[in-house]
């Protein structure tokens, strides 16, 4: 349990720790552009580019993993969209930006750092699979969503050409494409530029986890909306447990990978969330208290879940 602790406690005590500053310090949110810059623009990138770049390509391939992996999430977003169609009266954006709540976990800030302090550098290819195929996902559901839902009317076909600019001009992306490109080619930067990648690479976790503790912090939190506690339900327990019911029915993947993808699937909401909700004016109050309470909530869920995959409590299969 110590190793388990110490691996889970500074994730989330540099999360906690951003989140007393932005409680106590007296600092405009405009404090954070900088840091959230470098964050998305350089350490977040130099990251999932070394994590791709070091990857035998033919890995890089594997179709059945992100097929089942997508599709879980989009699950779980349908579920979530359901739940918020619901409790909300029909209010498609608003249904929307609560299903990215019970659906989209923090696997840019939170999800390589995890992954790889637990599980090795085995867990790198599929943290990365995952990133980039989630985060394709929800860049394109959401906009065309929202413009069937009335609040971007600009138009579909506008809005999908929009979606496919963001898509391929988005950081992560083009750090992660040069990643494949790499790879492929089997190309090794110079020294000089190798630990300049380095350097960037460590800074992301600290960086992003004390970033999103004080965007937290920096949040309204009001009444907490009634769909919330089901959301959270979704997102920290069922997401997890029907990640590995179907990597487990469609078998044949290292155990390895289904442990990176169930331990990423039971990552808190992503910040997205409440920035998506600022974005479309819709549904903030409920987005900025799901982020915070399952950041809250996730230190014991995702605690619990490295247990397990710390002492191989995880079957690697449904008849072991």
């Amino acid at each position: 349990m110590d190793e388990v602790l110490a691996l889970a406690l500074p994730f989330f005590g540099v999360i906690f720790l951003g989140l007393g500053c932005g409680r106590l310090a007296r600092i405009p949110e405009s404090g954070l552009a900088w840091l959230s810059f470098f964050i998305i623009y350089l350490a977040l990138p130099a990251l999932f580019f070394s994590l791709v770049a070091r990857t035998p390509f033919h890995e890089l391939t594997n179709g059945s993993f992100i097929l089942a992996t997508t599709a879980t999430t989009a699950v779980c977003f349908t579920l979530s969209l359901l739940v918020g169609l619901w409790l909300r009266r029909g209010n498609l954006p608003e249904a929307t930006i609560a299903a990215i709540v019970g659906s989209y976990s923090n696997v840019g800030y939170m999800g390589p750092g995890l992954t790889l302090g637990a599980l090795g550098a085995g867990a790198s290819v599929p943290t990365a699979l995952i990133f980039v195929f989630d985060s394709l996902f929800f860049f394109t559901i959401v906009p065309v969503l929202m413009a069937m839902g009335g609040r971007d009317r600009r138009g579909l076909g506008h809005t999908l050409l929009l979606v496919v600019r963001r898509v391929v001009t988005h950081p992560f992306n083009i750090a992660t494409f040069l990643g494949v490109l790499s790879a492929y080619f089997e190309f090794h930067p110079p020294a000089a530029l190798d630990k300049t990648l380095e350097f960037l690479r460590n800074a992301a976790a600290p960086c992003a986890l004390f970033t999103l503790g004080v965007s937290v912090a920096l949040r309204p939190m009001g009444k907490m909306q009634s769909e919330v506690p089901w959301l959270l339900a979704i997102k920290l327990i069922i997401h997890p447990a029907l990640v590995w019911l179907v990597l487990s029915l469609v078998g044949g993947f290292d155990p390895v990978w289904i442990a990176t993808a169930v331990l990423m699937a039971s990552l808190p909401p992503a910040l997205n969330a409440f920035i998506m909700a600022k974005q479309y004016d819709t549904y903030v109050a409920g987005a900025s208290g799901g982020v915070l309470v399952g950041t809250v909530v996730s230190v014991a869920t995702v605690t619990a879940m490295l247990y397990a995959l710390q002492h191989d409590m995880l079957p690697h299969g449904l008849l072991q």
